[in-house]
């Protein structure tokens, strides 16, 4: 039943299917509008149906091509604003340059707080995201940020499938309390591989902390890009002695040929959502889990108040 003849959803170019899933939760149509491109690549919007006085949310990942689905987003609540909608809510289950969220070399950019400064200034009311790379940039905003997580998502799916001996491990340092969480969901031990980067979407590992041998690794991540770290930590577990390994994340990035190296007879499944639209190439090894019940309740927690955090195992989240 739809709850408020005000809300309006519409969805970007980049995960129209994670749009319709949420309205289908909501009971409401996806909202008619028009995206398409001049010959010179410019973007033009159309909202084709009224949304003067309503609360418009546009649901947009910035998946790859990434700065055509930001600067899609950009015209989309460009178009919102100046057709007199209430309030501009966007929607973005994987926000983008988010690895780049400070300095950690001289002379570079801090670019995660300048897509935030971009999409305040164009008229975003309120931005609704799903595991953020670093939960700073939050942070970044002066609107308010709805930091939702996938990880109870997949805990769930995980503790259904009885895993013998399981170990959760983080790939690096920085998600050890994700996986600390994801441990205690599980009542398993974790351990953190130690690794070191000579370059962008390059690993070598160097230690494990923690004993994996005979155990079934879980290894949590936020998002898988190049798929090439995630080798690397397999390969790394399967030398000490590991079962085949679990591997699960929020965000499909999947960029080059990931799905084929993530087709390792090492990984017995790959676990995601679709914040990000996954490849039509995908083999039985990947299993997808929706977030569009999550979103789905989020907007309709904003629409008529509540509290987002009781949504979660965690209610510090």
């Amino acid at each position: 039943m739809l709850f408020s003849d005000k809300l309006r959803i519409f969805s970007g170019s980049s995960n129209p299917k994670l749009a319709e899933r949420i309205c289908e939760n909501l009971g409401m149509e996806l909202g008619k509008i028009k995206v398409s491109r001049f010959k010179s690549g410019e973007i033009y919007v159309h909202y084709e149906e009224t949304i003067r006085n309503c609360d418009v949310f546009l649901v947009q990942s910035f998946s790859h091509p990434i700065n055509d689905h930001f600067v899609e987003l950009l015209v989309m609540i460009d178009a919102a604003k100046r057709a007199s909608a209430r309030t501009v809510n966007i929607i973005v289950p994987y926000y983008g340059y988010a690895r780049q969220e400070r300095k950690a070399a001289p002379r570079e950019p801090i670019s995660a707080k300048m897509l935030a400064d971009v999409l305040t200034t164009v008229g975003a009311n309120r931005v609704i995201t799903i595991d953020l790379h670093a939960p700073a940039i939050q942070g970044f905003f002066n609107i308010p940020v709805d930091h939702l997580t996938g990880l109870d998502l997949i805990s769930d799916y995980l503790k259904s499938k009885n895993i013998k001996n399981p170990i959760v491990v983080s790939p690096d340092a920085g998600r050890a309390s994700t996986a600390e969480k994801l441990a205690n969901y599980l009542d398993a031990p974790f351990a953190i591989m130690i690794k070191k980067r000579p370059a962008h979407n390059e690993s070598v590992i160097t230690h494990v902390i923690g004993d994996v041998e005979g155990q079934t690794p879980i290894i949590i991540e936020d998002l898988i890009d190049t798929g090439t770290t995630i080798v690397n930590v397999v390969e790394g577990l399967k030398e000490r002695g590991a079962e085949d390994v679990y591997v699960c994340a929020t965000h499909p990035l999947f960029s080059g040929p990931a799905v084929q190296r993530l087709d390792h007879p090492n990984i017995k499944e790959v676990v995601v959502t679709d914040s990000i639209a996954l490849p039509e190439n995908c083999s039985d090894r990947f299993t997808v889990l929706s977030v569009a019940p999550i979103l789905a309740e989020t907007t309709r927690i904003i629409i008529e108040g509540g509290s987002i955090s009781t949504l979660f195992k965690n209610a510090g989240i």
